[in-house]
């Protein structure tokens, strides 16, 4: 009877411990953070979340990630449901960042920090920081690489481009274009860069939802229209969604052989695809934005943020949202070309050299 007096004491104990010691862990736990991500459609994006959600858990904070596939009821819909969990922050990289401001506005009256996520949330004065890349300098890098590939610097000239860009109810859109009207409307002035379908401007050239079909058609009908006789030498793309559209578009019609070169074309997120299109020489070169770095700032700013302490930001001007100034955090982007793809993304760990074999 000891024994088993004995033993049930045991058992007691080893479930009280068990007990305390889940109660512990929950009790370190730093909480939910919210994560809005707007599309699994391009790999970026998933790898954004898995990069946010791994180092929220490394910090010691739970993730809610949600991806709302480009539809913007569904997006808000999400982060309304984030709000009403009471997460302890909400990071959103928003589908059209006009579009939140009731949400919130519901998310600050209940202690939420919000942080914008690589693209601007406007028109509320309830966003508190933004984490993103230099997206002027992303425009500019773009429209330098087709400076350098044209050998425009050099005299060279002129050259036929077609402009894209980005969507419109996406805030980065006109700073990737104007970024790169800055390096190449002088040579469009002097006309050594010749828009031939005279297209200039986002209210002409934005390409909604970065859609790479949308920009296939588009493509398809500036050649229909206007180089029946004509060659084009280069494309400004913004992204490598919308530059595997062009590529399609101009191979429908013979681009891609010895008589009739590929034009230059830009692009924007190192994604799988375009790095091989790259290699191929199909795409000339894109821009890598480092999303494990994107993910440490935003978790920075949140782990900085609910403890108290200064949120790190580097630019507190460039960020007008419309309504406030929102202070900021800026990474640098890198240019990717065929000379230095594997030194940036196969040694940095970034993507393996088996995805391209």
């Amino acid at each position: 009877m000891l024994k088993l007096k004995t033993a049930f004491a045991a058992l007691a104990l080893a479930s009280f411990a068990a007990m305390s010691s889940s109660t512990g862990a929950l009790a370190q736990g730093k909480g939910t953070i919210g994560i809005a991500m707007p599309t699994k459609s391009s790999a970026r994006w998933i790898d954004d979340g898995n990069n946010m959600v791994k180092t929220l858990k490394e910090r010691g904070y739970d993730a809610d990630l949600q991806y709302a596939e480009d539809d913007i009821p569904n997006q808000l819909s999400q982060v309304e449901n984030m709000v009403t969990k009471r997460v302890k922050a909400l990071v959103i990289a928003a589908i059209d960042g006009t579009t939140l401001s009731d949400v919130l506005k519901q998310a600050k009256a209940n202690g939420i920090t919000v942080i914008a996520y690589d693209r601007l949330i406007r028109d509320t004065p309830n966003v508190d920081y933004y984490a993103t890349f230099d997206n002027f300098q992303v425009g500019v890098l773009q429209a330098q690489s087709i400076e350098q590939k044209l050998g425009l610097k050099d005299g060279k000239g002129p050259f036929n481009i077609e402009l894209f860009g980005g969507s419109p109810d996406d805030n980065n859109a006109y700073f990737f274009y104007n970024g790169a009207m800055s390096v190449l409307q002088p040579y469009i002035d002097s006309k050594k860069l010749v828009v031939v379908s005279g297209q200039m401007g986002m209210d002409k050239v934005a390409t909604l939802r970065w859609d790479g079909a949308t920009a296939q058609a588009r493509m398809d009908n500036l050649l229909s229209a206007f180089y029946g006789s004509k060659h084009l030498d280069a494309v400004l793309s913004p992204y490598d969604g919308i530059s595997i559209g062009i590529i399609s578009s101009l191979k429908g019609v013979g681009y891609g052989s010895p008589d009739q070169p590929m034009p230059v074309i830009s692009g924007q997120d190192a994604e799988v695809p375009s790095i091989k299109a790259i290699l191929r020489g199909d795409q000339s070169s894109t821009i890598f934005k480092d999303t494990r770095d994107l993910a440490k700032v935003a978790a920075d700013m949140v782990d900085a943020a609910l403890g108290g302490k200064q949120v790190p930001v580097n630019d507190t001007k460039s960020y007008n949202n419309g309504v406030k100034v929102v202070p900021s955090y800026l990474l640098k982007p890198v240019v990717v070309d065929k000379g230095n793809w594997e030194k940036v993304l196969i040694d940095s760990g970034y993507y393996k050299r088996s995805q391209f074999d």
